[in-house]
């Protein structure tokens, strides 16, 4: 898990997220609203596809426009086995790590992998790279 994770404010621009990402080296933030509660995930992917490739404005758009939905999270106790059924799941490539309501941090497909056995990792991968 990578502690310390940051978010994006949902009233805050798509643009600026982008550019967050950018200067952490991330693939993706969570949406985190003015109540501090988590919103959803933004990802890369989601800034290219629903805004770019809509030919939507990234500095109009905001992050809470993106969130859909209750977001996928996993527990602060939860094992690496639990991480890889719900990354399965729900096809993610990272979930927010939650205590109780509140975000303490992030895990990554690449965190899993390593702390899963040589099969298991090959199950996650393959599961979700059927993009």
């Amino acid at each position: 898990m990578t502690s310390g994770t940051e978010c994006i404010g949902a009233e805050e621009s798509v643009l600026l997220a982008a550019q967050r990402m950018t200067e952490l080296g991330v693939g993706g933030l969570p949406i985190c609203g003015s109540d501090s509660k988590l919103k959803g995930m933004l990802t890369d992917r989601d800034i290219v596809v629903k805004v770019l490739g809509s030919g939507k404005d990234p500095a109009a758009c905001t992050a809470g426009e993106l969130a859909q939905g209750e977001a996928v999270t996993i527990g602060a106790d939860d094992d690496a086995t639990e991480i890889l059924r719900t990354m399965t799941a729900h096809q993610v490539r990272r979930l927010p790590v939650i205590d109780g309501h509140d975000l303490i941090g992030m895990v990554a497909q690449a965190d899993v992998a390593g702390a899963l056995p040589d099969p298991q990792v090959g199950d996650l991968l393959e599961a979700l790279s059927c993009d």
